[in-house]
């Protein structure tokens, strides 16, 4: 190689070296502030929130937290000698706490409903299992999260037919169906509640 050719080569290469060197990215010891971490939100109510609550009989309904169902201490404001051994009122006042909007210590602690109105709950049709609950729309048209939070609530409550279970029917014909709250649905409310074995009509 020439002298002249070789001092092209050698000039090419600082070149180089020189632009690879000022368009870099360069490393420095100092810091950087991504911010705090994210946190999880509690999905627990504070005492002082539950005990803000003073009249009305103790319940408990299922909220949506995260992407999983909690249960959360309430009062109902029917008297609890109307709600003792009377399904429909049962299930009719825990529906209207379904459908309301959670509290601002509900709300800071992450929780929020799926339920939405209008929708009501009465008793069975004529040959309905003696413990069935209709609603005012299908079970199978509320949304899977909505019906897992209902299906839950009144299982889990003297509404329910034993067994964390609850018959459910709709306004129409269609025969009611034995929903069950497992924990997989607590887990999973935006899957399928799960039917067991079909009840039984009613003789009357």
């Amino acid at each position: 190689m020439s002298r002249l050719r070789r001092t092209g080569v050698l000039a090419a290469a600082f070149v180089a070296v020189a632009l690879a060197s000022g368009c870099g990215i360069r490393t420095t010891s100092v810091p950087v502030d991504a911010g705090p971490a994210p946190s999880r939100v509690p999905c627990s109510v504070s005492g002082d929130e539950v005990a803000t609550q003073t009249s009305g009989m103790p319940v408990q309904v299922f909220l949506l937290c995260g992407s999983q169902l909690e249960a959360v201490d309430r009062r109902s404001p029917l008297p609890e000698e109307k709600a003792d051994g009377d399904r429909v009122r049962t299930a009719s006042a825990l529906l209207t706490q379904l459908l309301s909007e959670p509290s601002d210590g509900e709300r800071e602690a992450g929780f929020s409903t799926a339920v939405k109105g209008p929708l009501v709950v009465t008793g069975g049709h004529k040959g309905d299992p003696a413990d069935t609950l209709r609603l005012s729309r299908q079970p199978e048209d509320l949304t899977p999260t909505s019906l897992a939070q209902i299906v839950c609530t009144f299982a889990r409550s003297s509404a329910g037919a034993g067994g964390d279970t609850v018959v459910l029917g709709g306004p129409g014909g269609y025969p009611p169906h034995r929903y069950r709250c497992t924990a997989e649905l607590r887990e999973r409310p935006e899957s399928a509640a799960p039917t067991v074995a079909a009840p039984e009509p009613s003789a009357s």
